[in-house]
């Protein structure tokens, strides 16, 4: 990879070099005979005659990224695409005398470049006789090949073509140059890119980079199965409509009104409503930022696990989890828990090593107790029914552990589930560390050290957190979608990106969330303590890159923080405001808050979204206590 990685690099030591020399393909002289780039071995069958190609498709993330960046695309337009790349092309490709494998779906085929026509991205080639081809699924002949040449007037598309491997590092340059072409158009360009109406943007600030990152963090498993399905269908059904809207506007005449075109143009206008919807979602997963705050509702598997329900029998089952106890322990178990719970004789108790085979085994109204111990588990914690879990200590002394890869970790969905006095641990996750997608969840007493996003509050589920502590998110310590109602009382969340996040849909179907906060501790969170997400609207005011407000607003964002603290403190009637020190500065009433107080403000009085909030304390967050993201 370090070869790949010095063809990036400046000859610092050339210093024959003009330094007004903008060619763009310094980065290519690293001084050193023979080729830079490895051989990728064809794997055609033992009966293949084609020679093996470079290898180029295992480039880092860092190494596309610079490519694209620095000698591609640059700070160009969507419309100056094509333009930019056929420049850097032709700094960099060989003009002629190159052999090459012509690679489509069907077919392999020997070639040799004989000229390229960079300002529509071709090259002129000949067959290399005798044929040396590779087919699948047909049969070629030198007839067939040299026809098919003859009907494209012997030109193919330039990321079609695979650079034979030599040695000697001539073409070591082409070979890079045809990948970044080839990675471009297949992974990164969208048909419709160049059809924005709003064509005054770096193209690749706004489309490359995060496209780029997406697509490594798929092939890196730092994104959910569920959310890579959902973005590749919504690819394939953008895809269809700006197929289908393009074909529409082509067969319209600009100056006939006849009941024909006039029905045309409905349908089109509705199939570009229904383009930007589907563009707007794709941005959506495409941006780290927005992906699981709004792209992700769960993927099939975690939506199929279904309710057990009661069992037939009316039995009720005491699951108790212990790798092993001592005496002592399992005496103060059966005074203590067990006893109690079996006093009617309708309860049986069940043993168990590890706390997912008696989630697994659980029924409506069942109880897991968990012995101290340090449990890992390598699958997703799914609970469908109403049960109660508990640990039998402290949280610190019961923890569940997940280290390996996946897509969740505890996923809720009983109509009413209890948690208590456990710790739990996540470890090289890529959703959160708990997920309520419907029904009821009480926790109490439990400590949740995330990696990813914390704690999400699906629309329609209802979260009840107390005294618990969550910490280490990479994302939002708790996530309130629309239609929630959540109370949280007297926890502590901290050293996370945001304290709790807050999402205001633009779908007007959307409801409020009903939030109950009280005597919460939000500290050292790295951005803002409470945060809410809106959507973007005409007269808002700027917004930086990631969508927080930018430094032309601070005016508005000081105005913006003051009515939210005057919201969510309101002024003691008792305390002398002459008397207040610094630290209780905060509190004080705003004397034009009716004046000054944003619309996203406004709307969270007018919807009365917090039920009670009182007694919350917040200290060292990054970016403050409140704040709003528009997207």
């Amino acid at each position: 990879m370090e070869d790949v990685k010095s063809l990036f690099q400046n000859d610092e030591e050339d210093k024959d070099e003009s330094d007004d020399d903008d060619s763009g393909t310094d980065h290519f002289n690293t001084g050193k005979s023979g080729t830079q780039l490895q051989r990728c071995e064809r794997h055609g069958g033992v009966t293949s005659s084609l020679p093996d190609t470079f290898q180029t498709n295992h480039l880092l993330f860092y190494e596309r990224f610079k490519a694209y960046q620095d000698y591609v695309l640059g700070d160009c337009k969507p419309s100056e695409v094509k333009a930019f790349t056929a420049d850097y092309l032709e700094k960099v490709v060989e003009p002629c005398d190159w052999l090459a494998l012509w690679s489509t779906d069907v077919f392999d085929v020997l070639v040799e470049v004989r000229d390229v026509e960079l300002k529509d991205l071709k090259a002129c080639v000949r067959l290399v006789l005798p044929l040396q081809c590779d087919t699948r699924g047909c049969e070629l002949t030198e007839e067939s090949m040299e026809s098919l040449l003859e009907a494209t007037q012997h030109k193919v598309l330039l990321q079609e073509l695979q650079v034979v491997y030599e040695e000697s590092g001539d073409f070591d340059q082409t070979a890079l140059a045809l990948e970044h072409l080839r990675f471009f158009y297949k992974h990164i360009w969208r048909q419709w890119d160049e059809e924005d109406e709003d064509d005054d943007f770096d193209y690749f600030v706004r489309c490359v980079e995060p496209r780029l990152r997406l697509y490594y963090d798929i092939l890196e498993d730092r994104v959910p199965t569920g959310l890579v399905a959902e973005y590749q269908s919504l690819l394939e059904k953008c895809s269809q409509c700006f197929q289908h809207f393009s074909v529409l506007r082509s067969g319209l005449s600009s100056d006939s009104d006849s009941e024909l075109d006039n029905v045309s143009m409905v349908e089109g206008l509705k199939l570009c409503d229904q383009l930007e919807t589907f563009k707007r979602k794709l941005h959506i997963i495409e941006n780290p930022l927005l992906r699981y705050v709004l792209g992700y509702k769960g993927n099939a598997r975690q939506q199929c696990v279904q309710s057990r329900g009661p069992r037939t029998s009316g039995m009720k089952m005491v699951h108790v989890v212990t790798d092993s106890c001592s005496t002592t322990q399992l005496q103060s178990l059966l005074s203590a828990r067990l006893l109690p719970l079996c006093s009617c004789g309708d309860t049986e108790i069940q043993f168990h090593r590890e706390p997912v085979s008696a989630l697994d085994s659980c029924h409506q109204g069942d109880v897991v107790i968990i012995l101290p111990g340090i449990y890992s588990v390598n699958s997703s914690i799914f609970i469908p029914d109403s049960i109660t879990v508990e640990g039998f200590g402290f949280p610190d002394d019961v923890v569940i552990e997940k280290k390996n890869k996946g897509d969740s970790f505890v996923e809720s969905t009983g109509a009413d589930v209890r948690l208590s006095n456990i710790k739990f641990i996540q470890h090289d996750a890529i959703e959160g560390i708990l997920c309520v997608r419907q029904g009821t969840l009480n926790m109490e007493n439990c400590v949740l050290q995330c990696e990813t996003t914390g704690v999400i509050v699906r629309t329609s589920a209802h979260l009840n957190m107390n005294m618990c502590d969550l910490y280490g998110s990479k994302g939002a310590g708790v996530e309130i979608y629309p239609g929630t109602v959540c109370s949280l009382v007297s926890n502590g969340i901290h050293h996370c990106k945001d304290g709790i996040l807050i999402k205001d849909f633009a779908d007007d179907l959307d409801v409020m969330p009903s939030i109950t906060m009280e005597n919460n501790v939000i500290h050292n969170n790295e951005g803002y303590g409470v945060i809410l997400v809106k959507p973007s609207t005409e007269h808002r005011a700027p917004v930086d890159s990631e969508g927080r407000h930018s430094s032309q607003s601070q005016k508005h964002s000081a105005v913006h923080h003051q009515c939210l603290t005057d919201l969510l403190f309101p002024e003691d009637p008792a305390k002398d405001p002459a008397g207040q020190t610094a630290e209780d500065g905060h509190r004080q009433l705003s004397r034009n808050k009716e004046k000054s107080c944003s619309r996203a403000v406004q709307d969270l009085m007018d919807h009365q979204i917090f039920v009670s909030i009182q007694g919350n304390q917040f200290k060292r967050n990054g970016m403050g206590d409140f704040g709003t993201f528009f997207y």
